[in-house]
């Protein structure tokens, strides 16, 4: 079948390059203009495995607005933030027949894919796999050749011919795909992990191996399990994974699959761009609220991670120039 990945960032990228070197016809519609013009003026993507191996991919990439191609499947990859202008930007390119997968962080996005495609084509979708955009043109895929998996739901919780087909495709492509039929279950089974993974490691800038070899990972860990999971009993949510198993999949992902991994959210504050956490830990708070319940822990941490994002973003110089003529005032 032949692909399009929008949001050709470091997921993206990893997808799409994995299932055109499994022989399928792939291409990339990315929104950041840097990364479009990059790619073209190197022809192609530099792509290494855990630092090592750094070669030329030759891509396809085009701005959505670019786009006339006919793909079966879409894959969708840009940052919850972004989604919305993503799809009305590249809306002329979709057709009824097309199917759509978004392993994206968070949640927030199936709202606005049913806005374009039938929920019968959309195939919501988790990664745990690890993978760093060192800049335009070049990312890094964590982890040795096949590691990492997904899991994967359609939203009518229906799995059809074609769902099956983009499995076995995602299978040869070293996506490792384990197709379930509990959509929200398996949705928010990973804002769970990333809730615990993402924001700690971002919060005091770690690899997930250093955050899991702490005295404390675990009673931090078990503490935000706890509340999500408590929310998504409230909702009627039934999970993927028992608490137990959920942290036994933190430390496991955390300390054999990616221990060299700084998640995704650490990459976004690192580069002064705005976190996705809000669609995160705070998306679990919101929906606790729903039902009476506050996940505080996940509301506090919420609410760090914009501090943070607040004091990277500050303007020192014009605090002081304040200062000084408040001074001069007087």
């Amino acid at each position: 079948m032949k692909y399009a990945v929008l949001g050709a960032g470091a997921m993206g990228l990893r997808y799409g390059v994995l299932l055109q070197e499994a022989g399928f016809d792939v291409d990339f519609v990315e929104i950041w203009q840097p990364q479009i013009d990059k790619i073209r003026e190197q022809n192609g993507v530099f792509v290494s495995r855990d630092h090592k191996n750094k070669h030329l991919v030759p891509v396809n990439i085009y701005s959505p607005e670019e786009y006339t191609g006919d793909p079966d499947v879409w894959v969708v990859f840009t940052k919850q933030m972004q989604l919305a202008d993503a799809l009305k930007r590249t809306a002329h390119a979709f057709k009824p027949s097309q199917y759509v997968v978004s392993p994206m962080n968070g949640m927030g996005h199936i709202d606005k894919l049913n806005q374009y495609f039938d929920k019968q084509n959309v195939i919501g979708a988790t990664a745990l796999i690890g993978t760093v955009l060192n800049g335009p043109g070049d990312v890094d895929f964590i982890g040795a050749k096949g590691a990492g998996s997904m899991n994967m739901a359609n939203e009518t919780e229906k799995p059809d011919k074609m769902t099956k087909k983009i499995q076995d495709e995602f299978t040869q492509a070293n996506l490792n795909p384990n197709l379930t039929t509990n959509f929200m279950g398996t949705l928010m089974a990973k804002v769970i992990f990333n809730s615990v993974v993402n924001t700690l490691c971002t919060m005091f800038e770690i690899q997930m191996g250093e955050f899991i070899q702490s005295p404390v990972a675990e009673k931090l860990s078990r503490q935000l399990i706890d509340e999500a999971f408590d929310v998504c009993e409230r909702a009627g949510i039934t999970l993927l994974n028992t608490r137990e198993e959920e942290w036994e999949s933190v430390q496991f992902v955390s300390s054999v699959s990616n221990p060299l991994h700084y998640p995704s959210m650490y990459q976004d504050m690192s580069k002064g761009r705005n976190t996705e956490v809000d669609y995160i830990n705070g998306y679990i708070y919101d929906l606790g609220l729903k039902y009476h319940y506050e996940a505080k822990t996940h509301d506090f941490l919420r609410n760090l991670v914009h501090l943070a994002e607040f004091s990277r973003d500050f303007d020192v110089e014009a605090l002081e120039k304040k200062v000084q003529a408040l001074e001069l005032s007087k």
